[in-house]
């Protein structure tokens, strides 16, 4: 058994159907009185439900969250946040408006309260990214954690099918990578193991029985578990050839980490063979790249990143992009498999190692 070292984030986690009215609470609790709620524009109603439970702990409400977190966008929600003496922000969306969130904390101190209404995971985490001149920077920052999650099912029963499963995609990205972290521990690894079981069985059940209470609530367990994972340990491959096909190519984030997945997962599979091993396991499958590809095929997502519009052409220059500042990997990454793994990714064929 390895070596390791384990340090928890501080974590208060609300969990249950019809928990969006504690929202007000949590925020008396941070010791916050005024609050500016985020959100994108297409949740605008959302955010209006939560803005009337605050009351008069409403400071305002901005809709201008978008995908990768432009730094013009965050910008500006940083200048209406001190406009309005905020002292909190509460986000409810996915990952981009929880995103606009964190860009708002490392300028400003003030606490986030997360309600998250897809898979993605960046509540759990203090990761942050920002896009800008086409390239999408990450870090890590604890100020950025959110004080306080709130996981109220019910929110998600108007996430289409369609969403549903590229976001639980997403979501198993980030514990497929965490079981062969430099950083991993035991702990993570077995909430990752137990996240991508429940988020797989979750979803399958979503796709013959779409209104499936339970099964939403599963994959929203799932997604806790998993961006749990995503915030105690280090990033890959994976990670950083979604970060750089979605900031420089302005792709869908959960749809990019649904193709590449399997492809990154089969280009680590000989240097992490227990890691593989597991996320089989937990997927039911024999193998856990030619699984998890052969489960998308089964979900109805997009397996091909020309689908999402990417040409060729690109592909050269995503290549250029992931090799000029590599994250930590289990195997060196290298030009010319690293092509290979682009090219089947982007014609949808099946992973190889």
């Amino acid at each position: 058994m390895k070596d390791f070292l384990y340090t928890a984030n501080p974590a208060r986690v609300i969990f249950g159907a019809g928990k969006l009215s504690s929202v007000r609470e949590e925020v008396e609790a941070i010791g916050s009185s005024r609050a500016l709620v985020l959100c994108t524009r297409q949740q605008r109603k959302q955010a209006e439900q939560v803005a009337e439970l605050l009351g008069s702990r409403l400071a305002g409400i901005h809709d201008g969250a978008e995908m990768h977190v432009p730094i013009e966008g965050a910008r500006k929600a940083r200048k209406l946040a001190a406009k309005l003496e905020a002292d909190c922000a509460v986000a409810i969306g996915g990952g981009s408006t929880i995103g606009l969130g964190k860009a708002i904390a490392l300028e400003a101190p003030i606490p986030i309260i997360a309600i998250p209404t897809t898979y993605a995971g960046s509540e759990m985490t203090p990761v942050y990214g920002l896009t800008e001149a086409g390239l999408k920077k990450t870090g890590k920052d604890a100020r950025v954690l959110p004080r306080s999650v709130i996981y109220d099912p019910d929110l998600t029963m108007s996430l289409p099918v369609g969403m549903s499963l590229v976001s639980g995609m997403n979501a198993i990205a980030h514990a497929a990578e965490g079981l062969y972290a430099k950083d991993g521990n035991p702990v993570m690894s077995l909430m990752a193991e137990e996240g991508i079981r429940a988020l797989a069985e979750g979803m399958q059940t979503l796709v013959e029985t779409p209104e499936n209470k339970d099964a939403r609530a599963r994959c929203l367990y799932g997604a806790w578990l998993c961006g749990t994972v995503l915030g105690h340990v280090g990033m890959a491959l994976h990670h950083k050839l979604c970060h750089t096909l979605g900031g420089s190519f302005n792709l869908p984030h959960a749809e990019t980490h649904t193709i590449v997945l399997p492809h990154a997962l089969a280009y680590n599979s000989p240097a992490a063979p227990e890691a593989m091993e597991r996320i089989a396991a937990a997927i039911g499958a024999p193998d856990a790249p030619t699984g998890l590809h052969r489960m998308a095929a089964q979900l109805g997502v997009p397996t091909a990143l020309r689908d999402l519009g990417v040409k060729e052409t690109d592909l050269d220059r995503a290549c250029e992009i992931a090799l000029a500042n590599p994250y930590w990997n289990p195997r060196k990454v290298e030009a010319a498999p690293l092509r290979d793994l682009l090219q089947r990714a982007w014609e949808g064929a099946e992973p190889q190692p």
